[in-house]
């Protein structure tokens, strides 16, 4: 695979990713934070980070 194929490929599916992160956010009124703009810039790593992240509220 070429170097610009394989590019291509993974901003497409970033930028998937990251749609898909807005749209779900939107549809289950959960807050979408920054996980988007993590998503496109990191792909699945971003997509797990808003599915399994669970903010701390500083309970001890």
């Amino acid at each position: 695979m070429e170097l610009e194929t394989f590019l291509l490929a993974t901003l497409t599916a970033h930028v998937g990713f990251a749609i898909f992160v807005t749209v779900h956010a939107q549809q289950t009124g959960r807050e979408k934070g920054n996980w988007p703009y993590l998503t496109l810039a990191f792909g699945l790593a971003g997509i797990a980070g808003y599915f399994f992240y669970e903010p701390d509220d500083g309970a001890l």
